[in-house]
């Protein structure tokens, strides 16, 4: 069973946490292996692994990068320790922002300035895939769309690694 089915929700990159808490106790509950001591082994064991299945779905879906993660590999789009050629012109913008944080690090540069540039981009990427990622379903998903949510996932991720090493320092 996938976690959109164990949580009885849509298939989509964004999952709505109003609901999500409940439907967490609501299956906690129901799995819960205090409930099954009187049960036999067999009983007791499935509880277990239903309620490990219940709390590693909810840890994804309440981090919108792992449910991003959850989706695209649920979709066939992302394998496990993928290597994604990100387009040049990013690459180039995220290698000035290396140099910023390397600065940032010797005490040349104030952080508030790296962290404000990260937070432009991120608004930027987000505002090009924001149509998409709110509207998606099983229906309009198809291969161009979910292949500029994989983008924006890998994008997202490096500058995720770059706010990151600013908050170390």
């Amino acid at each position: 069973m996938n976690f959109y089915e164990l949580f009885d929700i849509p298939v989509q990159p964004v999952v709505s946490r109003n609901s999500l808490y409940k439907k967490y106790i609501a299956l906690s509950r129901q799995s819960h292996p205090d409930y099954y001591t009187g049960q036999d082994q067999q009983a007791q064991d499935d509880a277990l692994k239903q309620a490990a299945l219940v709390n590693t779905a909810y840890k994804t879906f309440s981090a919108p990068r792992e449910t991003l993660k959850y989706y695209l590999t649920y979709k066939g789009v992302l394998e496990e320790e993928e290597k994604y050629s990100l387009p040049q012109d990013f690459l180039m913008e995220m290698m000035d922002l290396n140099e910023a944080v390397m600065e940032v690090k010797m005490g040349d540069t104030d952080p508030k300035t790296i962290e404000q540039q990260i937070e432009n981009i991120e608004n930027e990427i987000y505002e090009a895939v924001q149509p998409v990622l709110e509207h998606i379903s099983e229906d309009t998903a198809t291969e161009e769309k979910l292949l500029q949510i994989k983008e924006y996932y890998f994008k997202k991720k490096y500058l995720d690694r770059l706010r990151s090493q600013l908050s170390e320092m």
